[in-house]
């Protein structure tokens, strides 16, 4: 008790609305982020005797503390310089993503009807095809195997459980391979998914572009800093950040379902490193160039989706016409528009108008981070470009889940085996019949000139 009574004298003369955010100030209750909300909720179950002052005092700690204005404002510019008056537009306030987690499950709700109702009648008329997959049989102690250690068994793993099922090697390793290609994802999964990234990506693209054509930074990039921090928010602006937030949201909660390839890790990163790069932008009012980043990344993202789904179908001069019309779009916009344009006036043209401070530093890492991935998937296009143009068609998606290419290579190399190993067979049989009947025929001609040689000695 009297540490609260000390933490709570400490406090008083510390609080005061100017060093606050308008979230924080004299309304603090009505405008107080969600998470010391939950703190203040914790101090008063936690008081001795529940005394809401107390949580009253916590809360405005934990917002001295997180909004400090060393953290989100340039030197010299306090919380209450850049408020505005009403009906001159919106100042972005933390309070307000706070709709980007229902709009994530609406997503997933969204996409699972999309998926079902749209995108699977629509592979079936492209002519999507699901390959046919051999079953494995059923033993048990490989499917606990399968379950609970490895999908993938290691030589003495498959030793041991030779030994234990009584089959040889071979036949573990034809098991375990049939039972992985079971699990794996069917074509038509992988044209829903890519559809409906398709559809996502496209419109957000276009009412992108909508809604920046008027707008001066996409001009003069400049501009994204002229008058900062005052810069008020469109509604148009706000709602372009607020879904692509929530859409981004809801592919981090998918990402254990959807379809795994090599990139998986590096695609876990970009969505972490993107909803970060959304919600601080959105805080620090980064909003004019947080619009540019999103901008340009929904560029190129819905040709490489479409490519996709006509790779799925088997259109494979449409896939790669337009993967050629993404590769370019994705080089010139990934790593020349991307670094020379927007980080360069987020690092460089940024310092013109004010010194630089935390928010700064932390919004080019992340920045960066999204570059440094460009490069990474840059590379592995090229890599598909190069397979285009010296070998004539792009053979498989670089990101492709490296297991399941494993296993079809396997599996077309046991099927060319067993017709390598039937040819054989039929070729010895058939040469085994050919001895034969030229052995007959011998017989005959030998027997015949027996016969015609005795004929004479007869008569």
């Amino acid at each position: 008790m009297i540490m609260m009574k000390a933490v709570e004298q400490r406090l008083l003369p510390s609080l005061s609305p100017s060093s606050l955010p308008p979230s924080a100030g004299a309304g603090c209750v009505k405008h107080a982020p969600p998470l010391a909300l939950l703190l203040r909720g914790a101090a008063v179950l936690f008081h001795p005797h529940h005394r809401p002052l107390s949580a009253h005092r916590m809360e405005a700690l934990i917002n001295e503390w997180l909004w400090q204005e060393k953290y989100w404002l340039p030197p010299g510019v306090r919380w209450q310089d850049i408020e505005i008056k009403e009906g001159d537009g919106r100042i972005p306030l933390p309070r307000d993503l706070i709709y980007t987690l229902p709009l994530a499950f609406t997503f997933i709700a969204l996409r699972y009807v999309f998926e079902r109702l749209i995108a699977f009648p629509f592979s079936k008329y492209l002519g999507v095809k699901d390959p046919i997959r051999v079953r494995a049989a059923s033993i048990p102690k490989l499917e606990i195997f399968y379950k609970q250690n490895s999908r993938q068994p290691s030589q003495s793993d498959v030793v041991n459980l030779g030994k234990q099922c009584g089959l040889s090697q071979r036949k573990i390793q034809t098991w375990f391979r049939h039972r992985r290609n079971q699990d794996r994802p069917s074509n038509t999964k992988k044209f829903c998914e890519a559809s409906w990234r398709f559809v996502f990506y496209l419109v957000a693209f276009t009412a992108g572009l909508g809604s920046l054509m008027n707008s001066p930074w996409l001009w003069d990039h400049r501009e994204c800093w002229r008058g900062y921090p005052k810069q008020p928010v469109a509604e148009a602006h706000y709602w372009y950040y607020v879904l692509e937030m929530g859409f981004y949201l809801s592919l981090l909660m998918c990402v254990s379902v959807d379809v795994k390839r090599k990139d998986f890790k590096e695609q876990v990163i970009h969505h972490i490193a993107t909803l970060f790069l959304i919600g601080f932008s959105y805080c620090a009012n980064y909003v004019r160039v947080g619009t540019l980043v999103m901008l340009v990344h929904d560029s190129s993202d819905f040709l490489l989706e479409s490519a996709k789904m006509f790779h799925y179908a088997g259109w494979t001069r449409t896939c790669d016409s337009l993967f050629v019309v993404f590769a370019l779009l994705f080089l010139v916009t990934r790593l020349v528009v991307f670094p020379g344009r927007v980080v360069y006036t987020t690092l460089v043209a940024s310092t013109e108008f004010f010194q630089p401070f935390f928010g700064y530093y932390f919004f080019n890492v992340l920045l960066l981070v999204l570059q440094a991935l460009h490069i990474f998937w840059a590379y592995l296009i090229l890599r598909m470009v190069y397979k285009f143009v010296f070998l004539g068609k792009v053979e498989r998606d670089e990101r492709s889940d490296e297991e399941s290419e494993v296993d079809d290579e396997e599996e077309e190399h046991e099927e060319d085996g067993d017709e390598c190993s039937w040819q054989q067979r039929k070729g010895t049989i058939n040469s085994k019949l050919a001895s034969l009947a030229n052995n007959c025929v011998l017989n005959n001609l030998t027997n015949q000139r027996n016969m015609n040689s005795r004929l004479p000695k007869a008569r």
